[in-house]
């Protein structure tokens, strides 16, 4: 990897942090990474705006780069460059913002590399890979003075921001329960034996960071999800949706303590992850009531909760519940309130926004605050899924210091906050 990025001199450095938007017109010059899957909905969203280039593309996989550019100019926009390796979009001082929306493995050092190279970031969930990445990705906005954001769009829903004002305004009262809902249906990805690389496919450049394992066709595309190496399982796949959800209405910051058991159920496959997870969080931060939340992650067929149930075998929302009532956000752009003992409906609205056009009117403004879901508070919530996700592996509790950053009396589940990185594709100490 080029050495630049990681060690820039401290001109440019300076130069990168004080960078603003200055391409005419007001147009913001935008690239998007990773365009098989999530990638494909940030072309289609952000060519929606207006002011806005799709000026470039990148993906390791040459048919996903085709089938990107076509999309772009089917959508009435002029064909972007493609590139399969990113840092070549790094390089180019005309682009003003990437969006990330690679394998989570990748998404801290991408997220490092931009901000170096003096460009503002829109980064898919979870942010983070591991809990030092969450540090470092936060580090590496403010060192640069970036506008970063994690693609948490719940966070842009117009009427989910009203009803997290509604708890605040104590509509259902003291608030000391959130309870987050993962309950997808997911089938059995089945074995797959190891197989050449497809061709047009750097594999090398896709691995990065993680250890270079044999391909297997259950290791790339979207199933990269339910191995340890490159995913966080379905509680940091579809599940951190919810989690920053449920830690957004209870008005809490770090767990003091988690706990998690689970399992993988019903299938003898591939997947290294849980298909089936009970996490308990504990937020007890002095001078303030003790919090709880709980979550659940569930693979099969399922019932919901309250009004938290989707078509067919899906269940994904959040409810919180008060000393007068409790309250369901029950979609990405809604919720319902029940108030007193006899459970009477309240107030409810369903709204949406536009999570892409937030994070454009920030570049343009250089207002962070502006950002809804600022990258501090995306690696707030991103530090749950990986405390719950060692809790599980370790099967045991765990006793997390916000102030150390360290697993109280447990050596080993503080030195999985890390990962070995596999060179030159290494997370800096030093952003």
């Amino acid at each position: 990897m080029n050495r630049r990025h990681f060690l820039m001199g401290s001109a440019a450095a300076l130069s990168a942090s004080s960078a603003t938007f200055g391409n005419p017109a007001d147009t913001v010059r935008v690239a998007t990474i990773g365009i098989g899957g999530r990638g494909k909905d940030h072309l289609s969203g952000l060519s929606k705006l207006t002011n806005v280039e799709i000026a470039a593309i990148s993906d390791i996989d040459d048919s996903h780069a085709e089938v990107a550019v076509g999309q772009v100019v089917k959508l009435g926009r002029k064909a972007p460059t493609a590139y399969k390796d990113f840092r070549k979009i790094l390089d180019d001082k005309t682009i003003d913002a990437i969006t990330i929306a690679t394998p989570n493995h990748w998404h801290t050092l991408m997220t490092v590399l931009a901000c170096q190279a003096g460009k503002d970031v829109y980064v898919e969930k979870p942010c983070a890979h591991n809990m030092f990445e969450a540090k470092q990705i936060v580090a590496a906005a403010r060192k640069y003075n970036r506008m970063v954001q994690q693609g948490s769009q719940i966070r842009s829903a117009v009427a989910v921001q009203q009803g997290m004002q509604q708890i605040r305004d104590g509509l259902i009262g003291d608030v000391y329960l959130s309870r987050g809902l993962c309950y997808k249906w997911r089938d059995t990805i089945g074995k797959t034996p190891p197989s050449p690389v497809p061709p047009g496919v750097d594999y090398d450049l896709w691995t990065g960071p993680a250890p270079l394992r044999p391909f297997t066709k259950n290791r790339f595309h979207y199933n990269w999800h339910w191995f340890w190496d490159t995913g966080n399982g379905d509680l940091g796949n579809q599940g951190i949706h919810q989690v920053d959800l449920a830690r957004w209405g209870l008005g809490v910051k770090y767990p003091t303590k988690i706990s998690a058991i689970g399992g993988k159920f019903m299938f003898d496959d591939d997947q290294e992850t849980p298909n089936t997870l009970n996490c308990n969080f504990e937020f007890a931060e002095a001078g303030k009531p003790t919090k709880m939340m709980e979550f659940e992650v569930r693979h099969w067929m399922t019932n919901g909760e309250a009004t938290v149930h989707e078509r067919g075998n899906n269940a994904i929302g959040a409810l919180y519940y008060g000393s007068k009532g409790y309250m369901a956000v029950d979609s990405y752009t809604s919720y319902k309130t029940w108030l007193g003992k006899e459970q009477t409906p309240g107030p409810a609205a369903s709204q949406g926004g536009d999570h892409y056009q937030n994070f454009i009117d920030a570049v343009k403004t250089r207002k962070r605050e502006g950002l809804n879901s600022e990258i501090e508070d995306g690696a707030i919530s991103t530090t749950l899924v990986h405390l719950a996700n060692i809790s599980y592996r370790l099967g045991r509790t765990l006793h997390f210091d916000p102030a150390t950053y360290t697993v109280k009396g447990d050596a080993e589940a503080t030195a999985m906050f890390t990962r070995d990185y596999r060179k030159p594709y290494v997370v800096p100490e030093k952003v």
